[in-house]
């Protein structure tokens, strides 16, 4: 497996985790996924992920990355945890 990181680091990839939360764990049929990626930013990401499986819209979304609140267009860097969370209601 550490043979793949590597090809993938010599072709401008990162590693990247993401965690899905609430109904974007159910449309995404998983927790959390681990992937190589060329994308440079969650709103990137997120665009790619959306390819491979039926997520909804980015609009009214929240990102998180290494546990902070970012902007869409937070620069990634190998090894990153990219959480997406959609709106919490309360009352």
């Amino acid at each position: 497996m550490r043979g793949v990181f590597v090809a993938a680091t010599l072709f401008g990839l990162m590693r990247i985790r993401v965690d899905y939360f609430a109904f974007l764990r159910e449309r995404a049929g998983r927790a959390h996924e681990t992937l190589d990626t060329g994308a440079a930013t969650p709103r990137e990401l997120y665009r790619e992920l959306r390819e491979r499986r039926p997520l909804p819209p980015g609009k009214g979304l929240k990102v998180a990355v290494n546990d902070e609140f970012r902007n869409w267009d937070w620069s990634l860097e190998d090894g990153d945890r990219v959480v997406f969370m959609p709106p919490v209601a309360g009352g």
